[in-house]
């Protein structure tokens, strides 16, 4: 199933989709059916009670890695986000003005659905509740070191679009054989496939979980593979996963 939230008449709605329409599922509109551009797209993530963690792989695929000249990690290289950065489908992301290179990364992101601790790899996809599409945008500018990224790289607001849809883990078989496609202006420029990851996903879970504690709603963005390239003001940015959706994003000019 595919789970949407929603902007709509007013209020915050969770969603489903159901026969190219979002079918609203709780609250006074339950069962009112709206078409996609009738509505506001959040990322599709419900509230969680604590703060919730984003954790970002950087160079987990081997042709990204050779593509920013760089030797593979040979354990996970991660940074944190925070949940301000995230934005969803068909909204606007902001390029400061003095920058001179800014690019997408498609990326595979999964949301935790059950407490992990120590997980075991053979265990890792029982803690799973689904995955969504992120873009994880980067500005090379402000890049000290591509091992250590600052948070004017990687953290800012508006700079990490998610969705359109959170797919439930059950409806998603082969997580590490999924197409990867990310089009500007209509035109391809990154193709891949999850199954080039240096880390999977349960590789992933055992290794965070082993020294911190993941909680429900908690995201793992798990990197995007080569094929990266500097985006404007006005471009349109579409970062698709298979069986996932299409997350489209178009990119702004900074305000002052």
């Amino acid at each position: 199933m595919k789970h949407a939230r929603i902007a709509w008449s007013g209020a915050i709605q969770q969603a489903i989709e159901s026969e190219g329409q979002l079918l609203i599922t709780q609250g006074p509109h339950k069962g009112r059916r709206v078409g996609f551009d009738e509505v506001v797209w959040l990322p599709p993530l419900a509230p969680v009670p604590q703060p919730r963690t984003v954790i970002a792989l950087g160079l987990n695929y081997a042709d990204h890695a050779k593509e920013l000249a760089f030797k593979a990690p040979e354990e996970p290289l991660a940074f944190m986000k925070g949940e301000a950065a995230l934005i969803g489908h068909k909204a606007y992301t902001q390029r400061p003005a003095d920058v001179k290179y800014m690019h997408y990364e498609c990326e595979l992101a999964v949301v935790i659905g059950r407490t992990a601790r120590h997980v075991k790899k053979s265990d890792a996809y029982d803690h799973v509740a689904g995955y969504t599409v992120a873009n994880d945008y980067a500005i090379r500018d402000y890049l000290e070191n591509w091992y250590r990224p600052n948070l004017r790289v990687k953290n800012r607001d508006t700079c990490t679009p998610i969705g359109p849809w959170l797919v439930d883990a059950a409806d998603v078989p082969k997580p590490m054989a999924l197409k990867l496609q990310t089009t500007v202006n209509g035109q391809i420029t990154q193709s891949g496939s999850t199954a080039d990851m240096i880390f999977d996903v349960p590789t992933l879970i055992e290794y965070f979980s082993s020294f911190m504690t993941l909680n429900p709603g908690d995201l793992i963005l798990t990197g995007t593979p080569d094929g990266v390239v500097n985006v404007n003001p006005g471009d349109v940015i579409v970062t698709e996963i298979e069986g996932l959706g299409a997350l489209i994003n178009t990119i702004v000019k900074a305000q002052p």
